[in-house]
């Protein structure tokens, strides 16, 4: 087994396949395309492979999820039917089965999430860097592409510049993937090349925006800062109307709001806040009661603890960091006694319980963000093989395509199963060429 190369010149000679980016999508690509016999090099701009994936999910990983490939369709966005020959090619039991064979163990959690047994996203990189390197790729780190080369429509090769080996050199190769990731965490290297290149070789870009990324609200409670709440309910409004909710985790954080309902729900208020329009998201806190049975419940613990004061009664139905923040939406003393919570003062309180309020006023940056919405059109691919239908011989896998998913494992599924339908047909792609090339030299 090779290492990735040191600083110096490129490999001599042209090469079989290309991969431009050594992240999940690249190296799942290179992988397989030298399994089937190709000869592969995997360029990556930065010193060391998967750079995004190994802090990933914090650092653990959600490397793909099980639920079944229906389910799976319906988290991803704009189109889940352009993935089903990708799924069908290479979906979650096969990553596994791969990652395992490298000494990977993985296990499932909540939501069919799946994650490595070590919790370590590092693991998962390693193990992905390991297995692209025993099928034969040489991986080329400190190699910058500074654009593709084509002739008459046909991809030919690239120029790319290595540190530390002078002028930017010429690349031969039949075939080329770009796998470059899209413009979220940039200082991983996900600076938005792949947009560039093929923006230049006439594919559509489709419109550009964080996801999967935290919201900016007033207001915003620094009194609860860190604070995380269990199993409640948000509800998007966009201009007065309902459109979509989410039940799990919110997060209190120092601008407005995150945590994984939160993140679910960002991709529409990042598009509908483009867009101009008022958005507004509501937070009940006790999803389980409808408004009848909490003030039912309410009165209940006033009949029962006659003496008990603003604070207490709310400590019985509120996380400690929110008692300040109810108790001055309610012009209250948490010192008051509860009984003052009569009339329309107790119908506000069960109001605040159900329809917590928060107008958007932004959302977080393509430097926090977890993924890129839009990205290059697949109606420029060919869902078969993930071959652009404007340049022969290239081919595009990953978060550089206009497709992206909820938070749940989804994403990073999209990146290996796309990137491994491209290593496989431009694998086939560039061998077939060479066959012919030598058929027609005898």
């Amino acid at each position: 087994m090779s290492s990735p190369s040191q600083a110096g010149a490129l490999p001599l000679g042209p090469c079989d396949v290309v991969v431009i980016g050594a992240g999940p999508a690249g190296l799942l690509a290179a992988g397989r395309a030298a399994m089937l016999g190709a000869r592969v090099l995997l360029l990556e701009k930065m010193e060391k492979p998967a750079r995004k994936l190994r802090i990933t999910g914090k650092g653990r990983a959600n490397i793909t999820n099980m639920k079944p490939l229906e389910e799976h369709l319906q988290e991803i966005h704009p189109e889940p039917r352009f993935l089903r020959q990708a799924f069908q090619a290479f979906f979650n039991a096969d990553l596994i089965a791969l990652l395992e064979a490298q000494g990977v163990r993985t296990k499932t959690e909540r939501g069919d999430r799946v994650f490595p047994d070590s919790d370590l996203a590092w693991d998962v990189a390693d193990a992905l860097v390991a297995w692209a390197l025993s099928q034969g790729v040489e991986i080329v780190p400190h190699a910058r592409v500074e654009g593709l080369l084509l002739q008459g429509g046909v991809f030919q090769g690239l120029t790319v510049h290595r540190k530390g080996a002078g002028p930017a050199q010429r690349l031969e190769a039949r075939c080329g993937i770009v796998a470059t990731g899209g413009q979220s965490y940039p200082a991983t290297g996900s600076t938005g090349d792949g947009y560039r290149f093929a923006e230049a070789t006439g594919h559509r870009i489709e419109p550009l925006r964080p996801s999967l990324v935290r919201i900016e609200t007033s207001p915003a409670y620094a009194s609860a800062l860190g604070l995380t709440l269990k199993n409640v309910q948000l509800t998007l409004w966009i201009d007065g109307k309902k459109q979509g909710g989410e039940f799990g985790e919110a997060e209190f954080t120092a601008r407005g709001l995150g945590g994984a309902a939160v993140l679910r729900l960002s991709r529409k208020v990042v598009d509908a806040k483009a867009a101009g329009r008022k958005v507004e998201l509501t937070l009940d806190l006790k999803p389980a009661l409808d408004p009848a049975k909490l003030e039912a419940r309410l009165l209940r613990d006033l009949d029962a603890h006659p003496g008990a004061t603003c604070r207490s009664l709310l400590r019985s139905l509120l996380p400690a960091p929110l008692i300040e923040v109810f108790s001055a939406a309610l012009g209250l003393d948490p010192s008051a006694p509860a009984a003052r919570l009569q009339g329309a003062k107790r119908k506000q309180l069960l109001s605040l319980l159900k329809e917590l309020r928060f107008e958007v006023t932004g959302h977080g940056s393509w430097e926090e963000a977890i993924v890129t919405a839009g990205g290059i059109s697949i109606r420029d691919l060919d869902p078969k093989t993930m071959a652009s239908k404007k340049v022969a011989n290239l081919y595009f896998a990953g978060e550089v395509l206009d497709l992206d998913a909820n938070t749940g494992g989804y994403n990073l599924q999209i990146a290996f199963s796309t990137g491994w339908l491209a290593g496989e047909a431009a694998a086939r792609q560039a061998l077939e060429s060479t066959k012919s090339a030598t058929d027609e030299h005898r």
